[in-house]
């Protein structure tokens, strides 16, 4: 029986699922089982995105036969030959002998490899830039070699954004009838297992991967279709944010992963104590793993996700202990870097473990060692507590991690205070499709110079911040002193949900979103890295993507708009009214008394920002 899936109203999936697969590529455990995803798009000509697994063949037939409803199958899009996509594609031609195979050279070649159809007289192959028109579609392919086979591509539907990423963007886990990665808790529930794919099945092709994502930033992705997991059509920027660190060994998170190898306990004992005394430091993300119960490849993944790792090992057969020693290759055939270690070792009579893993390790790139290796003979003594000691407290410095102190009692906090902080003021210009829009936004910073990033504060109910959610690219123009009120009233006492802000004729940026040509002084293209939810507002940080100085005038800061800009609240003819007017945009509220939990409707601040009429 067929299981196809809508994804719009003429792209299907039609993959499949398989959870009795324990050992994905026969090495990595799968306990979640994994999806083949292959998805079928009705245009004037009729397009599959690979196939799938042996496995799930049965399904993938039934599902793609349902979708056609008896048209042809026009083309037949090879991204990736590893056979868990490509195994069907013999019985495919068999069923559909009019389908033309549509790849790159490369992958021609191993199509002879693995199968003995005549596939030169149906393939069309393409190169980096080609395009395929489909009707109302137009396709494009860029080459994507070892992400991770030489003949990997990606194809990109410049009429609908959407990129089919071969196994780039995919994970572990057999899809339970949510498709899409907004549908799921993926945070929660599947980036352990993204994470775990990416490094153990790409982690090694770090330079490759960045030359995909240097070619994926210079279009615009609405939706990627990767061939494993869920599809993504929404927060895709938190994602490559990931693939950006992955791929260029940047450490997840600041953290310390201790891996251990013990025979009889006692090197666990002393990594149990190594933790505990972190933890009485400060440092609360602490992963342990016993290398002789778990999987090389959860290793692999916590060592890219992790800042800091700790590897303790006994000596066995005057070596490294087995276990240990097969995770730390696989470390380095990962090609791991960029990361803070210490090492501990335990030897009866000949402790040799130490000197042994720091050779392996030594031949990674950016690897620092915490101090000299931290020997045990056969059981920690109570005079070697100072030294773990000493390495606890080396670990917890190198990670900024101070011990807790005790909670200071509750302070006043005087909102005028933050009035006082230096603000700038900027118009945050977006795009979604035909719709432009901006804002008023006073957090703006630099955060750093190599990559070069910027990041905002955006208020959540302000329009702009939900399309630059979806869309992952902005303009920021700075504001100079000759801005007068009318533009502050323009872009931030209204809202762009209700009101067209722009008048369509401004001038763009290589993003194709507008900006203030008169008024800034400087404009800013950013494309969206990764983004931080801070409650009733979200900061973007963002690449640097373009930037221009438009004049020399100085910039209008938070305490200028105030004293310069704002019209200051004009006395009532007559009767005095009685009420209280926003300190922040000048809006009245007229009564006796104001509400506690009364919320500015222009400039959305709260009643704390509003002072009594005078």
């Amino acid at each position: 029986m067929h299981n196809a899936i809508a994804i719009r109203e003429d792209l299907f999936w039609v993959g499949g699922n398989d959870r009795r697969l324990a050992l994905f590529e026969n090495v990595f455990p799968i306990p979640r089982g994994v999806s083949y995803n292959a998805y079928l798009m009705l245009d004037e000509k009729t397009v599959l995105f690979d196939t799938v697994d042996k496995s799930v063949s049965g399904v993938f037939f039934e599902s793609l036969a349902h979708v056609l409803q008896g048209r042809k199958l026009d083309y037949l899009i090879v991204n990736h030959m590893e056979p868990d996509h490509a195994a069907t594609m013999d019985e495919l031609v068999l069923r559909y002998p009019e389908v033309t195979i549509v790849t790159n050279a490369k992958a021609l070649t191993m199509i002879g490899q693995f199968f003995t159809f005549d596939a030169k007289a149906r393939c069309k192959v393409v190169a980096e830039g080609d395009t395929l028109s489909t009707g109302r579609h137009t396709l494009t392919f860029l080459m994507a070699p070892m992400v991770h086979w030489p003949e990997a591509m990606v194809t990109y539907d410049v009429t609908t954004k959407t990129l089919y990423s071969a196994d780039a963007f995919g994970t572990f886990g057999a899809l339970s009838g949510n498709l899409f990665a907004d549908a799921l808790d993926f945070e929660g529930e599947w980036l352990a297992d993204a994470r775990r794919y990416y490094t153990n099945i790409v982690g090694k092709y770090g330079t490759q991967v960045q030359a995909l994502l240097k070619k994926a930033s210079t279009v615009e992705i609405d939706m990627i279709c990767p061939l494993h997991g869920p599809v993504w059509r929404s927060n895709i920027a938190w994602f490559l944010e990931k693939y950006q660190k992955w791929s260029t060994y940047t450490p997840e998170e600041e953290a310390v992963m201790i891996a251990y190898a013990s025979v009889y306990g006692n090197t666990e004992n002393a990594a149990n104590i190594l933790a505990a005394k972190l933890a009485e430091r400060g440092v609360k993300k602490i992963a342990m793993y016993d290398v002789s119960v778990t999987h090389p490849s959860v290793i692999v993944a916590e060592a890219f996700r992790c800042s800091h790792l700790v590897f303790a090992s006994t000596t066995y057969n005057a070596g490294i202990f087995c276990n240990m020693e097969t995770a730390l290759l696989d470390l380095a055939a990962h090609n791991l870097q960029n990361r803070t270690v210490a090492i501990l070792e335990n030897g009866s009579w000949a402790a040799t473990s130490g000197k042994l893993m720091t050779e392996i390790l030594s031949k990674l790139k950016n690897i620092t060692f915490l101090g000299d290796k931290l020997t045990i003979r056969s059981s920690l003594k109570e005079d070697q507590l100072a030294a773990l000691d000493a390495l606890a407290d080396a670990l917890a410095q190198s990670m900024g991690v101070r011990e807790a102190a005790a909670a200071p009692a509750p302070a006043q906090v005087e909102n005028a205070a933050l009035f006082k902080l230096s603000y700038g003021l900027f118009v945050l210009t977006a795009r979604d499709g035909a719709k432009d829009n901006g804002c008023i936004i006073n957090t703006a910073a630099q955060v750093t110079s190599t990559p070069l990033r910027i990041s905002i504060a955006v208020n959540k109910a302000n329009y702009t911040h939900d399309m630059i959610a979806k869309t992952g690219a902005f303009n920021l123009s700075v504001l100079s002193e000759s801005t007068p009120f009318r533009v502050f009233q323009q872009f931030g006492f209204q809202s762009g949900r209700n009101v067209e802000k722009l008048a369509g004729d401004e001038p763009r940026m290589e993003n194709g979103i507008a900006y203030l040509g008169e008024h800034a002084n400087a404009v800013l293209s950013g494309r969206v890295v990764s983004a931080v939810d801070c409650g009733t507002h979200t900061i973007f940080i963002a690449d640097v993507t373009e930037a221009h100085v438009l004049s020399s005038e100085p910039s209008a800061t938070y305490a200028y708009y105030f004293e310069h800009i704002k019209p200051k609240p004009q006395p009532a003819e007559g009767q005095k009214k009685k009420g209280f007017v926003c300190k922040i945009c000048g809006y009245v509220y007229e009564g006796e008394t104001l509400p506690a939990d009364f919320v500015c409707p222009l400039c959305k601040h709260g009643a704390e920002d509003f002072e009594p009429l005078q």
